[in-house]
């Protein structure tokens, strides 16, 4: 079983290339949505990093079985927490543009984010679907891809997104999220676009020295390479799924 975590802004619409490539059917794989991402919220849930790793990790237990667990953007920093606390329940690992790492500071927009006022001023220019779209795109989301998921960015999921940047201090890691990496089970993967505007692909180069994870790199691709290379990100997945 395949498991596909999405980021922020994202729903599940992400894997959409990615699926297609694989020639997936629906058996094949579980792709969630996080709670509050055109999903909803459980009575009571707090949005932080901590509550949606442990919301996924019931997820994953409820398949049965060890799955292929693979992430994008915060998807691949609540995969990276996932694998670290149950190690047991993975097959394989890959994560694509972000990890977790004590030395990066968190882009522009998640340090906007996670400052109490300015972050509801931002998000209420979210609000512009058009603008927010073209901002998207120009960032490197593909253009089909933002045409799905901006209609889907409601008040609950901005709401949420405040709070999960918050509870990370702006993607600002450290203490067992960082010190829990040495948990990691192999083999895993990174893969990533070369041009991404938020983490740079320093951040990845860094990570995979510092854990010994092999590094994907796609020349010219950037944030969303995991959609945008659909196809070269499904053979590097095929290759990694072969040793485990």
């Amino acid at each position: 079983m395949i498991v596909f975590i999405h980021g922020v802004p994202d729903t599940p619409h992400l894997w959409k290339p990615l699926v297609a490539a694989l020639g997936l059917q629906p058996s094949d794989y579980h792709a969630p949505a996080l709670p509050g991402f055109a999903a909803p919220l459980p009575p009571g849930f707090p949005c932080t990093k901590d509550a949606y790793a442990g919301h996924l990790i019931g997820e994953i237990e409820k398949l049965g079985e060890k799955i292929h667990l693979v992430g994008h953007d915060w998807g691949a920093l609540l995969s990276l927490r996932i694998a670290s606390l149950r190690p047991d329940l993975i097959r394989t690992w890959c994560v694509t543009n972000a990890v977790i790492d004590p030395d990066y500071r968190g882009h522009k927009a998640a340090r906007m984010w996670a400052t109490p006022l300015l972050g509801e001023f931002v998000m209420m220019n979210m609000r512009n679907k058009p603008r927010l779209e073209a901002g998207l795109v120009a960032g490197g989301m593909p253009a089909a891809l933002a045409a799905e998921e901006v209609p889907l960015i409601d008040k609950t999921m901005r709401q949420s997104i405040l709070k999960l940047y918050r509870s990370a201090i702006g993607l600002r890691f450290s203490g067992p999220w960082v010190s829990d990496l040495a948990n990691l089970p192999t083999p895993g993967q990174l893969f990533w676009g070369e041009t991404d505007p938020y983490v740079d692909l320093s951040v990845a180069e860094r990570f995979s020295a510092q854990h010994g994870v092999p590094l994907h790199v796609e020349l010219g691709a950037g944030h969303w390479a995991c959609a945008e290379r659909a196809q070269e990100f499904a053979a590097v997945l095929k290759a990694l799924w072969a040793k485990g």
